[in-house]
């Protein structure tokens, strides 16, 4: 059974980069696209302000580097820039 909305294919779940820009005992606050979001630490540990996690359904899953988070992140404007033509 398909959740409703569903038009087929198969559904994606999707972590994206954020930078840490505040933290409060295992909370952040990263920005995301521009966009201040509350997220989770629970799951890693070290994080620092400044440094870029994964983030997936509102928890940091993995710490990278500035210039992989870069790199994400353009490759994910690019597909977006290419969905809209079509």
């Amino acid at each position: 059974m398909r959740p409703s909305g569903s038009r087929g294919g198969s559904d994606m779940c999707l972590a994206v980069p954020a930078k840490v820009m505040e933290r409060n005992g295992d909370a952040a606050v990263v920005t995301l696209g521009g966009v201040r979001r509350e997220i989770s630490l629970m799951l890693l540990d070290d994080v620092s302000v400044g440094e870029w996690v994964i983030v997936h359904a509102g928890f940091a899953i993995e710490k990278l580097s500035e210039e992989a988070a870069e790199q994400t992140l353009s490759l994910l404007r690019e597909i977006a820039d290419a969905s809209e033509i079509h």
